[in-house]
């Protein structure tokens, strides 16, 4: 499956003001991408460069600005650059002179708050001479790579390049399947894609067009209709399909199309185990029927879009929610990767959508703060399908109702 910009591994370049972060991703790729001057503060805000790593792939460096910003926009700037860190796959610490103290030590322990790898890079190596006791003590104490770079002696990007390859989690950048695991080769997988005001002009959403990528991938067929073509179709043509995927705001009229034999799920439901906490999600959504009057719902889009009259996560689930649970609800949006509002335990469950154009990483993270304190999570597809009644059989394809076993159920 292709990966888009948001889909890449991303990694984070952080550290003091003038230590060579952008001098470092200049280096890295080939070209100058980043300003680098010898006056402290540069870099400003957070900035993204897409690159490809020779024999890895494609990724995302963030250049950041300095974390011994002073003042009071500095501090602003510091903020934006620690914000970074929830997002990125991997992190990358540069020192000069293997000096850390308490900025680096910040950002270490924000890295290992959401479990986020690093290593770090000691930069302007010409300037200072190499020690290497000061090394081995560092190196000792963090548990990591710490790795000599000069941007005029280019002499450390084999080093740095492997260390990348060898430190960035393979979730992050090995491509799971969607449906491989479910399906066959020659498997014919149906797709209910309803075309309604959110479909955008002369194209499918993101999510359809990445499952049907990965069904041929996986060389099965594909075969892409609209909900009131379904019953026509099976009937005409006597195809059993071995899966059926729909769109979820459509579940029940799937569910009544698609006989109970053959597997039905959603294009959400997919983007959940896919790459959102599905184990999460699972325990999660069941906690939709104990909502009580006054109780606040957060609900989270990935993207930014134009909203419409019939926008599924501003209209539709906080409609079907109120209708489902007969409860007086208060519900919060929040568009890509904002700041949500008050704290987290303020909200009685987060409902967070597919995710389709961010990496895994960033929706766990994303999550991290509500499961840490206890609030249940959930996705778009299977809430929909619990509030429409049809969530065991939505979910059935990938956990094993039949016996029981499963805590979550």
């Amino acid at each position: 499956m292709s990966k888009g910009k948001e889909n890449k591994p991303h990694i984070g370049i952080y550290g003091k003001r003038n230590v060579g972060k952008s001098s470092l991703i200049n280096f890295l790729a080939g070209q100058e991408i980043s300003i680098v001057a010898d006056y402290k503060g540069t870099t400003t805000d957070p900035v993204k460069r897409s690159f490809e790593i020779t024999g890895f792939g494609p990724v995302i460096l963030i250049d950041t600005a300095g974390v011994d910003d002073t003042g009071e926009v500095g501090k602003l700037r510091i903020d934006k650059t620690l914000a970074t860190i929830d997002k990125i796959d991997l992190g990358i610490i540069m020192i000069n002179n293997y000096s850390l103290d308490e900025y680096e030590e910040n950002l270490i322990a924000k890295l290992k708050s959401f479990e986020t790898p690093y290593f770090i890079i000691n930069g302007k190596s010409d300037l200072f001479p190499t020690d290497e006791t000061k090394k081995s003590k560092i190196m000792l104490k963090y548990g990591v790579q710490v790795i000599d770079f000069s941007s005029v002696n280019d002499n450390s990007s084999d080093a740095i390049l492997k260390t990348i390859k060898n430190t960035i989690p393979e979730s992050s950048w090995k491509i799971n399947s969607l449906v491989g695991d479910i399906v066959s080769y020659g498997d014919i997988v149906l797709l209910i894609t309803p075309i309604d005001i959110e479909a955008p002009q002369g194209r499918l959403i993101l999510p359809q067009v990445q499952v049907i990528r990965d069904i041929l991938d996986n060389d099965c067929v594909a075969i892409v209709l609209k909900e009131k073509e379904v019953d026509a179709f099976l009937r005409k043509t006597n195809i059993k399909p071995k899966l059926a995927i729909t769109d979820s705001q459509i579940f029940l009229q799937a569910s009544a199309s698609i006989t109970p034999e053959i597997p039905l799920t959603g294009f959400s439901v997919l983007l959940a185990r896919y790459k959102g906490d599905f184990d999460n999600y699972l325990k999660g959504t069941p906690q939709l029927s104990k909502l009580l009057d006054g109780d606040k719902v957060l609900i989270l889009e990935s993207c930014s879009h134009h909203v419409s009259c019939d926008d599924i996560g501003r209209v539709k689930i906080p409609r079907w929610l109120s209708d489902f649970t007969g409860k007086k609800l208060n519900f919060t949006v929040v568009s890509g990767l904002d700041n949500i509002p008050g704290k987290i335990t303020d909200y009685a469950i987060v409902i967070q959508c597919g995710g389709c154009v961010l990496t895994r990483k960033q929706i766990i993270s994303r999550l991290k703060p509500a499961i840490d304190a206890g609030v249940p999570v959930t996705n778009y597809g299977m809430a929909i399908a619990y509030i429409q009644g049809i969530y065991d059989r939505a979910i059935k394809p990938f956990v094993d109702i039949s016996t029981g076993d499963s805590e979550y159920l």
